[in-house]
């Protein structure tokens, strides 16, 4: 299987995004786009995202940071902002709260030993819970009076315990439904 090139696109302040982005698809069509916004926009991310980029990010980001988004989307993932992440993530709990029988607590899920959540420690739960709430590891760390690097590794467990890329696929296993 062929590895997709990897192409960053700054945007000019002055130009449409989406037209950027036009323009860009036509010299790179099978390109994986990762967008640097100098002042990000989730509104701009979104409508960036419905034509297919695979991340947007500060222009502003630190050297490890783009590496970091780098890694993420040549490994299938996308890269999304923090601010934009949150309201995903407390959409995506909303909605998933409105639906009948939709919302599973945490709790319940683990008394289930069929649940993949059973095989989370109290603390996994705890951690997940908070994330799948929208809680950056920093908030997470304050919250449950830990070090954010205790945090990263819980996150980085509960992730491979439950077989999940992103904080996005969290929320739909931590709030996901009971299957009637």
């Amino acid at each position: 299987m062929p590895v997709a090139t990897l192409v960053w696109l700054h945007l000019d302040d002055d130009l449409p995004a989406l037209s950027q982005l036009a323009g860009l698809r036509k010299l790179h069509p099978d390109s994986l786009v990762i967008v640097l916004a100098n002042q990000p926009d989730d509104g701009d991310a979104l409508s960036l995202f419905s034509a297919g980029v695979s991340g947007y990010c500060n222009a502003h980001a630190t050297v490890a940071n783009l590496r970091q988004v780098a890694n993420v989307v040549k490994a299938g993932g996308l890269w999304i902002g923090e601010t934009l992440m949150k309201r995903l993530l407390a959409s995506t709990q909303s909605a998933l709260s409105r639906i009948s029988g939709a919302a599973l607590s945490l709790d319940e899920a683990a008394s289930d030993s069929n649940d993949p959540m059973s095989t989370l420690t109290k603390r996994e739960q705890e951690v997940a819970r908070s994330v799948a709430n929208g809680s950056s590891n920093k908030e997470v760390a304050r919250e449950l009076g830990i070090t954010e690097r205790t945090v990263k590794a819980h996150v980085g467990s509960v992730f491979k315990k439950l077989n999940v890329r992103d904080r996005l696929q969290l929320v739909l296993i931590v709030n996901g439904r009971r299957q009637a």
